[in-house]
């Protein structure tokens, strides 16, 4: 029997069991009609490869510093990590956060989510600030436009840019170092000249950020330790 703890989805869309591993832990996608006593079996066969994923994904967390939300602890922010002063003041409705230097202080109201909920905000708001000017330099070198942005909390993708020209990207971008939010920023403007993933397209990309495959490396193995 497998020892690896996992939850279980049946999937009206899913054609064959399949295993994701991810920070929320591991999960496994079934189809409507899998009989569930073929799961156990099936977890057991990817069990080495489940446990050797779990055991990289430590290891990133690790080297990148997960978000400590208390007094004291610290977050990342496009390579820094920020000092965190902390109030929790019972009855607060708004939040506030405010950046001083190397600190960021943080006024919330009680409950388990408040701390995260009044952080993420701050950091929407910032990556706004950090996205749109790099968003325009990088049009302007390309010669290029685009019609609007953006910043969302998606779970699975970092940035997009739609056949209009809207750009979309990820507020944890801030949470990796700032030359991987460059590259992205450069990979979505070069979608606005070339929309797939064409050698056409990795050539243009490569002219603009000749390191892009070490950033598109670290945050395929960082990218999951990205969160609060």
């Amino acid at each position: 029997m497998s020892s690896v703890p996992y939850r279980i989805r049946r999937s009206g869309r899913a054609r064959h069991a399949r295993i994701t591993v991810g920070p929320d832990g591991v999960e496994v996608v079934v189809p409507q009609r899998f009989p569930m006593r073929e799961v156990e079996p099936f977890v057991e066969e990817k069990r080495r490869w489940i446990e050797r994923t779990l055991r990289r994904m430590r290891e990133s967390e690790l080297e990148v510093g997960r978000p400590a939300l208390e007094d004291g602890g610290e977050v990342p922010y496009l390579g820094e990590r920020l000092l965190l002063r902390v109030r929790i003041e019972p009855g607060r409705v708004r939040p506030h956060v405010k950046r001083r230097g190397p600190v960021l202080h943080a006024a919330a109201g009680e409950g388990p989510d408040a701390l995260r909920d009044a952080l993420e905000r701050w950091y929407r708001k910032q990556a706004r600030l950090e996205i749109e000017p790099r968003l325009h330099a990088a049009v302007s070198r390309g010669g290029t436009s685009y019609t609007g942005l953006q910043i969302r909390g998606q779970q699975t993708r970092w940035a997009s840019c739609s056949s209009s020209g809207a750009m979309s990207f990820n507020w944890r971008l801030l949470l990796a170092p700032a030359e991987v939010l460059d590259y992205v920023v450069e990979h979505e403007v070069a979608h606005l000249e070339v929309p797939d993933h064409s050698d056409r397209f990795w050539d243009l990309l490569a002219s603009r950020c000749p390191d892009y495959v070490e950033h598109e490396r670290w945050l395929r193995r960082h990218g999951h330790a990205l969160r609060f």
